[in-house]
């Protein structure tokens, strides 16, 4: 016996307006008017035979029922979506769609893009950097490229290169900090830290050992949620930061940051390029892995 399921439309109203919480908006976003909204939802609780917002006179809210449903309700539709747009006929058809860091996507994948795109110009790419939990497929992405620690067993997690963490700051920064015994004293400076990054300070004094101070202070300085902003704030002399070679090459081969005299560290995480289940059914994707491999070799080597 087939199931029996709501109307796709109601359940569209629904998740739009559990999502912004409000019927005005959804309606705006679906260009429908809230009045079809909140009839459509009505609709559906009373197919479902339940409640599914509080209408209260602070605004809409979610009962626990609805919050529930709402998890299962976005899934379905974005896995929808996403089925849609892979049809060869879709519009993505000939897309390719990558999670990336910032400060990747920046500094390492932007640059070398063209080079792909020589090589398949009808293949256009969708490239997100919020740095959010991405989930295969329901997010609707292609490839993730992601820091991780150690092997990770999985086929679809490709190695593309490490770093080293090395402290940083501008060249007028380092001429200003104070030495003790012929050496730049660390405690004197302000440290930059990135709070989102897997390795920060923590992990560069608990591997330099007795080569860095062993009271060096880690709860003030300055702090940021990326490693681009990181390295601006040092070129602009506001500290020193955890350069992390080889994204930081380019700035201190160009001067605008300088190397301390102080151990550079091997980081215990890895750049790694994470595909989806659909890679090995389109050319375009092969391709694109193939080519995000061998450009990490060629950077890293």
């Amino acid at each position: 016996m087939p199931r029996r399921l709501p109307p796709l439309s109601a359940l569209r109203f629904f998740e739009a307006a559990g999502r912004l919480c409000s019927f005005k908006l959804a309606a705006a976003e679906l260009n429908v008017t809230p009045s079809a909204v909140s009839h459509g939802i009505v609709g559906l609780e009373q197919t479902l035979g339940v409640d599914l917002f509080v209408r209260g006179p602070r605004g809409l809210s979610l009962t626990p029922e609805g919050a529930d449903y709402l998890l299962y309700v976005s899934e379905a539709l974005s896995l929808i979506a996403t089925a849609t747009q892979r049809l060869p006929g879709g519009p993505d058809g000939r897309g390719i769609s990558v999670s990336c860091a910032p400060t990747l996507a920046s500094r390492w994948l932007l640059p070398r893009l063209h080079g792909f795109r020589a090589r398949w110009p009808d293949v256009h790419i969708s490239l997100d950097t919020s740095q959010r939990h991405v989930g295969f497929p329901v997010d609707g992405f292609d490839f993730a490229i992601r820091m991780a620690r150690g092997v990770v067993p999985s086929a679809s997690w490709t190695r593309l290169f490490s770093e080293e963490l090395v402290p940083v700051c501008s060249p007028a920064y380092r001429a200003a900090l104070p030495q003790a015994d012929g050496r730049i004293d660390l405690r004197q400076a302000t440290l930059i830290h990135v709070d989102l990054a897997s390795e920060d300070w923590q992990a560069w004094l608990d591997a330099a050992g007795a080569a860095a101070p062993h009271d060096l202070a880690l709860a003030g300085g300055l702090r940021f949620d990326t490693i681009q902003l990181a390295f601006e704030a040092a070129a602009a002399g506001l500290g020193v930061a955890l350069g992390r070679r080889p994204l930081v090459n380019r700035d201190l081969a160009a001067g605008t940051l300088v190397a301390l005299d102080l151990p550079a560290i091997p980081a215990e995480t890895a750049y790694w390029l994470v595909g989806s289940e659909s890679v090995a059914r389109r050319s375009e994707l092969l391709a694109f892995r193939d080519w995000v491999v061998d450009e990490a070799r060629a950077f890293a080597g």
